[in-house]
């Protein structure tokens, strides 16, 4: 069995693989100042907590955007796990041509992203990565990462408004398609909300129409995707596991 896992500015997601069905998932809170023992012990923990055995693990690869907590995690799979982890980086092989001034530059999850999406959906394809930060990356029909934008999450949004104001409140961020609304908390959340889905918007029109591409796909992923699109008018395919779909095909294609 694989272990996956997508290490983000907030939280990791893990997966677990048997063949190719995702038998386990699991999130955890990305801390910065976990040991190698704790970090290996918890995904260990998880694992005894569950039907799922780890010494059933054969294989595992990692994916990261937050360099100064990789010695931990690493140190804790190899301890704990006796694997050395694949860890996505520059010159693996892909299936993806970069077109950047500096491909090296591109963050791993993009990348995983666009593997995913590119094997299994197909380009053209804009792919929407709703995080910390959002992403808006394109692949054409002959697997070429042509652009991306990136924006910043609705959660950053939210805890910005909350820290650099006096007044407003911390909210939760739930999905909401009304604009008409009569206190604070409902003031925030409709304001970030439709705001987010304007921005999507208008960035999936702008991009297919300056690429000449008007028939694009639009696969989407991350954990509030479904807040931007409740009745699913602007997304082609939500795909929640669209990273971790990526980090197998990489794992066999890099074995």
């Amino acid at each position: 069995m694989l272990l996956v896992i997508d290490v983000g500015n907030t939280n990791y997601t893990l997966g677990v693989y048997k063949g190719d069905k995702l038998i386990k998932c699991w999130r955890m809170a990305t801390a910065h100042n976990r040991t190698a023992d704790e970090t290996g012990l918890f995904i260990h923990s998880l694992f005894d907590a569950s039907d799922v055995k780890a010494s059933c693990i054969d294989g595992v690869i990692i994916s990261s955007v937050v360099p100064d907590i990789m010695y931990s995690l690493t140190q804790g799979i190899r301890r704990y796990f006796g694997i050395e982890p694949m860890i996505v980086s520059a010159g693996m092989k892909t299936g993806i041509v970069v077109k950047r001034d500096n491909p090296q530059a591109v963050g791993a999850d993009r990348i995983v992203d666009l593997v995913a999406a590119n094997e299994i959906y197909g380009g053209p394809a804009i792919v929407i990565d709703y995080g910390t930060a959002n992403t808006f990356d394109v692949i054409n029909e002959k697997s070429e990462f042509l652009t991306g934008l990136i924006t910043p999450g609705i959660s950053i949004c939210a805890e910005a408004l909350y820290e650099r104001t006096a007044s407003l409140p911390k909210i939760e961020i739930k999905k909401t398609q009304c604009v008409i609304v009569k206190n604070t908390v409902g003031s925030i959340r409709a304001g970030l909300v439709v705001g987010h889905t304007g921005q999507t918007v208008y960035i999936i029109k702008r991009l297919k129409e300056e690429l000449g591409m008007p028939d694009m796909k639009v696969i989407a992923t991350g954990g509030l995707a479904r807040v931007i699109d409740p009745e699913k008018k602007i997304f082609d395919v939500l795909d929640p596991f669209l990273t971790l779909k990526g980090l197998k095909i990489l794992y066999y294609k890099n074995r």
